[in-house]
């Protein structure tokens, strides 16, 4: 076993190279959503144009969300965060949005 597999908590493939980096696209785009949001006003403003006006918008959100994609304690975050919605899923058999749908909206 290499020093990566030991890091990882036993996480298969799936789980290190699809599931987690979904988890930490989800998350970069809510912590740059203030970039995004000037991208898109953007593009909106200025039609077929966008491709020559809005390089500066665009650049800001590519860099947001690659510095995010790019830190090992982001990952290491959404890391955790996965393994404790799989290891809940592996004791109640509840997927975590409909374990969120669940709750009682009144007592």
């Amino acid at each position: 076993m290499d020093a990566a597999t030991a890091e990882d908590d036993g996480l298969r493939c799936v789980e290190k190279d699809v599931l987690i980096p979904k988890m930490m696209r989800e998350k970069a785009r809510l912590r740059c959503a203030e970039q995004a949001e000037a991208f898109t006003k953007c593009c909106q403003e200025n039609g077929f144009l966008m491709v020559v006006k809005c390089r500066d918008e665009n650049a800001a959100l590519k860099e947001c969300l690659t510095k995010h994609y790019q830190d090992p304690t982001f990952y290491e975050e959404c890391k955790q965060e996965y393994l404790k919605e799989r290891e809940e899923f592996r004791r109640t058999g509840i997927p975590a949005k409909k374990r969120q749908q669940k709750l009682p909206t009144s007592m």
